[in-house]
């Protein structure tokens, strides 16, 4: 069941960076939703490799399939199954790993767990799983639509390179606009020529992806421990690379006092409304009607062409100068995994609801 998440809502990957294909299988789409499938493939577009020249040069064309669940580009209720073909593998960059273990890969802990792995690209642990979730992640957005609520995330911060402005003022519109997916054009590219430079220097680097969900009602989320920035969280350490997840003021918070924290309530037309937003939009675990943001952290690349010391499956002391096609930073093709995975959280939470 670790390949599956959601519970009414639920959505199940599978497949192996090196093996024929990757795809999954959606249930508890409502039916009757309008399944754009021209708006799937723009969103796997946005995540797919060899989109830029600080992507991986891995060139797929990440064309999604549709097996099921689908008639008239109506969803019918039932399952609806899809597949992803791989057809730009090439295992033989591999071929040395098979007995090495890369240093903050997965490669020795499948090992130790299973008993045998796929050493091809990472197999099932490689990140060309999450190809996957951006499609169920982009049913979910359409579903979602019927519900006027919308989800954006974007680069926040590359290494030390952060953008200036604070949540409020960010230019949603400009996600887009450049190879980063910073709305902070002179910050993008900063952020641009510094992972030019590390990509360069064989190296790697880590950052922030930000995400806004507007247009969320009161009362999604449920009590003790399905309480929403949970199952947010669990989502969004699920994908490959995260180490860290707050919303709201997050840890920023800790240096401030309770008066300055605290998200005064005030009238807001007809309706109750906050005067501030320092809980981000949930408070007790359920939405409180504000916009709910969030921040994931991503670590560096784990591959990189330095040489590094580590050992083999042997025990042997080898050096270890890996070969292969990978991103210098995660961040730009990670911008829609998080925006997929919150859509698909956001919208099991507002099914559970009605």
């Amino acid at each position: 069941m670790s390949n599956t998440i959601g519970k009414l809502f639920t959505f199940t990957s599978f497949g192996e960076s090196h093996g024929r294909g990757i795809g999954g299988i959606i249930d508890g789409c409502p039916a009757g939703i309008e399944i754009d499938e021209s708006f799937v493939q723009q969103e796997l577009n946005r995540r797919r490799p060899g989109q830029s020249s600080i992507a991986t040069p891995r060139k797929e064309a990440d064309q999604v399939e549709f097996l099921s669940g689908i008639f008239e580009a109506k969803s019918t209720g039932t399952p609806i199954a899809f597949i992803i073909w791989n057809e730009n593998q090439k295992s033989n960059d591999y071929d040395h790993l098979k007995e090495v273990f890369r240093p903050s890969h997965a490669d020795f802990t499948y090992q130790q767990k299973y008993g045998i792995r796929d050493h091809r690209g990472g197999g099932r642990s490689s990140a060309r799983e999450t190809a996957s979730r951006v499609v169920a992640g982009a049913v979910a957005k359409l579903a979602l639509r019927t519900h006027g609520l919308e989800i954006n995330a974007f680069t926040s911060q590359v290494g030390h390179i952060a953008m200036k402005g604070g949540i409020d003022s960010v230019d949603l519109t400009q996600i887009e606009s450049n190879i980063v997916r910073c709305p902070e054009q002179d910050t993008a590219e900063k952020m641009i020529a510094y992972i030019h430079q590390l990509k360069t220097e064989g190296d790697s680097i880590g950052g922030i992806v930000s995400c806004v969900i507007k247009g969320v009602p009161v009362g999604i989320g449920e009590p003790i421990f399905d309480k929403l920035q949970a199952r947010l969280a669990q989502a969004m350490m699920s994908i490959n690379a995260t180490h860290g997840f707050d919303y709201g003021k997050g840890f920023d918070g800790v240096s401030l006092k309770g008066s300055e924290m605290n998200d005064a309530f005030v009238k807001d037309g007809e309706k109750i409304g906050t005067k501030t937003n320092n809980s981000g939009g949930i408070q007790g675990g359920i939405s409180n009607g504000q916009d709910i943001y969030f921040r994931v952290l991503f670590k560096p690349v784990a591959t990189i062409s330095i040489k590094q010391e580590t050992v083999d499956i042997h025990t042997n002391e080898v050096s270890l100068e890996a070969h292969g096609r990978h991103d210098p930073c995660v961040l730009p093709r990670a911008v829609p995994i998080v925006e997929a995975m919150a859509a698909m959280t956001l919208l099991d939470m507002v099914l559970t609801k009605q």
